[in-house]
Parts: structure tokens; sequence; C-alpha cells
């Protein structure tokens, strides 16, 4: 790692997928980057990792999928450091960007050395946001005690530290994200009680050209099922987590069948003992960073917002560019391709007439 240089070209926020293929590909078209991430490794939440230092320590590449192109990446990020062209600052969380006459100021806080804060200021012409997406969530009684996490909260405990957050787990939620963290908890010797699915499977049926043209996510999928399988994991469709008891942190959930509206169906309650409840709904863009700045916002299609952009990633405030999960919630393969273009975007307008050269 190290210091913010005093000109740069391009400052990317985060350092997932979607990031890091935009800084490789704007370092190696000659541009001087800063890669800024609150983590304290690259990789964001699809390749989080423990800091480098403790790698070895904890093992977690069985809960990575392509790690190949990870790794070529945090290859080509460390050649381009040695270079001088890339400032790579991690453990840096960005609470604010604002416009400059000269292009934007990016706030960050250094928080390597904690307690210890530092202001960090950073300034470029261009500025591109991979700032991914979070888990949705929907309340529901005792969704506050103590235990009860997002579903992407204990696959980043996982990832990030090797750390399994409780003993006795119900999942609930929807969607397929719910099966790797159920599958990562079991095989790190968690008891995986129940994962409650709010969809009937018709559900996937009903758009299935996704599914069709992904024959590698059916593969994962039986994977996944496979280790269900073989812990004996109960998948509950059309069910959901209706309330969390206990004394000073969660020690009951109460489970119910759900009607077609998803609605809880009187008399089919069920008590079930856990300590530890881990929820998702799906993902929304994080868009904080961008809606600061006035960007516009399209539908994604999903009951969310994300950062609209034409076909080369430019939002619709000149300067800015936005990939990834900020774009639409598509995948870390969608967020790879989304982050070089926005990088070949980058390379492009900065050397146009009336920019500065490369």
């Amino acid at each position: 790692m190290n210091e913010p240089q005093d000109v740069v070209d391009l400052v990317v926020v985060g350092a997932g997928p979607a990031g890091m293929a935009a800084a490789v590909t704007a370092l190696d078209g000659g541009l001087r980057v800063v890669l800024v991430d609150a983590g304290s490794a690259p990789g964001g939440q699809f390749w989080r990792h423990p800091p480098d230092h403790a790698c070895e320590a904890l093992p977690t590449d069985d809960l990575h999928h392509d790690l190949r192109t990870y790794r070529a990446l945090r290859a080509a990020l460390a050649a381009h450091v040695r270079t001088g062209r890339l400032t790579l600052l991690l453990d840096h969380p960005v609470w604010t960007t604002a416009r400059a006459a000269d292009g934007f100021t990016v706030h960050a806080v250094d928080r390597r050395r904690p307690p210890e804060e530092r202001a960090v200021v950073l300034r470029a012409p261009a500025l591109l946001v991979a700032t991914g997406a979070y888990d949705r969530q929907l309340p529901f009684p005792g969704w506050d005690l103590p235990g009860v996490l997002t579903a992407g909260g204990l696959q980043s405990l996982l990832k990030g530290g090797g750390v399994v957050a409780g003993r006795r787990v119900v999942l609930g939620g929807t969607g397929p994200f719910l099966l790797p963290v159920a599958a990562a908890l079991a095989a790190r010797g968690a008891e995986v009680v129940a994962v409650c699915e709010a969809a009937a499977p018709s559900a996937w049926l009903r758009h299935p050209a996704p599914l069709l043209r992904n024959p590698a996510k059916w593969a994962e999928a039986a994977g996944y099922a496979g280790t269900l399988a073989r812990h004996r994991i109960p998948v509950r469709t059309r069910t959901g987590i209706v309330g969390a008891e206990g004394e000073g942190r969660v020690a009951v959930v109460r489970t119910a069948a759900l009607d077609a509206d998803g609605a809880p169906l009187p008399g089919t309650e069920r008590r079930i003992e856990a300590d530890t409840v881990g929820v998702g709904w799906g993902f929304v863009p994080q868009l904080d960073l961008l809606l600061t700045l006035g960007c516009d916002l399209a539908d994604a299609g999903d009951g969310t917002m994300a950062a609209a952009v034409d076909t080369g990633q430019r939002t619709t405030v000149p300067g800015l560019y936005a990939a990834g999960e900020t774009c639409g919630v598509g995948g870390a393969a969608l967020a790879l391709s989304e982050g070089r273009v926005a990088a070949v975007s980058v390379l492009t307008d900065l050397a146009a007439p009336g920019r500065p050269g490369l």
C-alpha cells in the first residue's frame, strides 16, 4: 500500500470485481489511478478475504469462485503499485464525494492504524464508482435482537475472518444467495436447521431464459444442493421467518407457510430453537456516493433503483462512471465486464480534445 499521489487521472471507489477490473484496465492504458476501498484486502464481498497477513492462518479458498481471475487481478494491481502508477488505499472508507472545478473530490478516512483515524482527500478529473450492493431487509418482530444478521453479513464473517456466527442457524428470505451461505456455514461446522425460501419453486421457472443462458449456474446450484443434502439441511419453500424471540439474544425463530401474496397462513407457524438467524431478500445497489453527485437513476427491474449509465458505463454527470452492482445486480462476471468497459470509456474521454492528455 502507498500514499495518495498529488496528481492522478482516475479515482476508483470500490475494490470488488468491477473496481479491480476497471483499475487494471485504466492502468494498462497508461492512467495514474487511486483505488480506494473500506476493506482490508481487495475483492469486495464476492472475493472477500482475510487481511493478507492472516490468509495462511485462515484459508478460505473453498468459499470462492473464479480465484484464477482474482489472483490475476491482484498480481496486476501489485505490479502497478511497484511502478508507482497505482495508489492502493485499503481500510479507507469513503464517506462522501463532491464535484470540483477540475473534476471530483473524494473524502475518505484512513483507518489502517486503529484507533487512529486520519482524513484523506483525493482529487481527479474522473471518478468511477463501483461500490456494489447490500442486503435488502424486511423487518419482523425481533429482527433487532443480537444474533439476527443479514445473509451477506454471515458470509462476510466467514470469508473475511473464518468466523462462524452461531451453532444453530436458520436462514430466510428469497433468492439463490441463501444456498451458498447455507453450504458454507454447514461446511464450517454450523448446524443449519432450515433454509426458508419465501418463493415457490415454480417462480424460478417463469423466466427460464437467464438460467438456460448460464449452464455454469446449474452446476453451481447442483453443488450447493449436494452440500445441503449431505448435511441434511431442509429447504422449506413458500415459508418465511415471521419472528425471533430471546432474552439478550435470539433463542427461538418463528416460521410460517406463506400464501401467494406472501402473507403468513394461519395455523402453520413453527418454533425452531436457534442462536443465529440470517435473512436476505436480494440486494440493493449502493448509491449513496452517486446520489450526492446528482447522478440520474433508472429502474433496475427488480423493485430497486440503479445508476443510469450509457453503453460505456458513463453516468449522466460528465466525468463520472459507474460499474458493477451499482448499475443493477447481475453477478461477478457482469461486474468484471462493466468495470473494463467503464475504464475504456475513461481512457477515451480523457484523451478527447479539450481534456487532459494521457
